[in-house]
């Protein structure tokens, strides 16, 4: 799997990750593994995007706005569902804008509103990355459906 993959590594625990052998206790472990596996994720992520010039916050905004298309969506309302909420959404609009992939319009009648839409370049390119997002989302496959479901559930009783 490994040499299909390039962008995944040998699995280790994360013990071995981290090169610690001992945790105060199980929440402590799998807090660090959470968040481990989260940067984990993240980096692989950003690999899989590099050759398309994305970023995974870039690539989280054009989601956002195909999913609104071909309505224009406020600014404010792509930030809140962002996964990312800490990145500046003006500055990712302004790069996607540079690269064509997406316009922004000042409204007429109020200045502060910010509406944005997807081009077709953008939607073209996030098409081109979803011919290739089943082989890098091969990493979840390790787990089936119903661990997928159960490990669904525990995050997000985390976050409760």
């Amino acid at each position: 799997m490994f040499a299909k993959y390039p962008y995944l590594s040998k699995p280790m625990r994360i013990e071995e990750e981290i090169q610690q052998s001992r945790f105060k206790d199980e929440y402590e472990r799998a807090m660090i593994n959470v968040l481990f596996t989260g940067n984990w994720l993240h980096n692989l992520n950003n690999q899989f995007l590099k050759p398309f010039g994305l970023t995974v916050q870039q690539f989280n905004v054009l989601r956002i706005l195909r999913g609104q298309y071909p309505q224009k969506v406020m600014l404010n309302v792509v930030q809140a569902r962002m996964l990312d909420r800490m990145s500046n959404a003006s500055r990712l609009v302004d790069k996607l804008m540079a690269k064509e992939l997406l316009k922004r319009e000042a409204c007429q009648s109020d200045r502060r509103r910010v509406d944005i839409w997807i081009t077709a370049a953008g939607l073209t390119l996030l098409e081109e990355i979803d011919e290739k997002m089943e082989n890098f989302q091969a990493v979840m496959q390790k787990l089936s459906a119903e661990e997928a479901q159960q490990l669904n559930l525990l995050l997000d009783k985390l976050r409760e």
